[in-house]
């Protein structure tokens, strides 16, 4: 996995925190220097602690569990949208669902509807609806879609939480800390850092940081996923050399057996012959 370059951090401002009376004290370890009334975070740091996320990302995906993605503020959605896409996970752009995370049952019941609804359309039955239930059933699916859609394959809860703005996202922060989900979380320095188990101190309002931190997260969950299918592939053919190799065993021994029965039977029937 490639380390952290620091210059690409630099020219995308992930070093940009928020003005000195707007930060939070808990950030300090994180803080470099004040210039200009703004704090600057330590770059050198964050590095450190972007490595340890990825690293920590990537095996969670490798042994093939889930992480939920979650930035639903206005310069993040479509990013962070774009780039977890490509990996299959699950993701939460649009308004947090409150109790996702501990009311999850539910949750799945709303996404069963989702698919009820879309079996539904295909029925014979459909067509004796009026226009009227029509419509209503369709604005029901579109406002499920645009809530749930992309989490529709979560079929339990994630093994962690991936958070851009933990003030902005502090619901499912709170859902997740109560659940003892670990939670992964770009922090900049009007945020606390308290309670989150992966710290990753930056600026989490310029488009381009959080599309760089993102990234540098994804790209670890896709080399994750990568290897856990080198692997099974090379579990599969291991297993299939294996089966082969038994099944010539068998066959060799099998001849074996066979040409020992025949040898036997040779021997009697020359034994036969020299009596005679």
């Amino acid at each position: 996995m490639p380390k952290t370059n620091f210059q690409e951090l630099l020219d995308a401002g992930v070093h940009f925190g928020h003005l000195k009376r707007k930060w939070n004290p808990n950030m300090e370890p994180y803080v470099f220097m004040e210039k200009n009334g703004i704090h600057i975070i330590d770059l050198q740091k964050t590095i450190v602690k972007i490595d340890e996320a990825a690293a920590a990302i990537k095996q969670i995906a490798k042994s093939g569990r889930r992480i939920l993605f979650v930035a639903t503020k206005k310069q993040a959605k479509d990013l962070v949208s774009d780039l977890v896409k490509k990996t299959g996970m699950p993701y939460v752009t649009e308004r947090w669902p409150g109790g996702m995370l501990t009311n999850f049952p539910t949750i799945r019941k709303a996404v069963k509807k989702m698919i009820t609804i879309d079996k539904m359309a295909n029925e014979p039955s459909w067509t004796n609806l009026s226009k009227r239930e029509k419509l209503q059933i369709t604005r029901q699916r579109a406002k499920l879609e645009k809530i749930l859609g992309s989490i529709s394959d979560l079929t339990r809860l994630p093994a962690a939480l991936f958070v851009v703005d933990v003030l902005k996202e502090k619901i499912a922060v709170r859902e997740a800390q109560r659940l003892g989900i670990p939670i992964f979380a770009m922090v900049d320095t009007n945020s606390s850092p308290e309670d989150i188990d992966f710290v990753i101190p930056a600026n989490d309002d310029a488009s381009q940081s959080i599309k760089l931190v993102v990234g540098i997260m994804t790209d670890a969950v896709l080399e994750g996923l990568n290897e856990r299918k080198f692997e099974k592939e090379k579990e599969e053919a291991d297993a299939a050399a294996n089966r082969q190799a038994k099944k010539k065993a068998k066959e060799d021994a099998a001849a074996a057996k066979q040409a020992e029965a025949e040898a036997k039977a040779k021997a009697k029937s020359d034994e036969k012959t020299d009596d005679k």
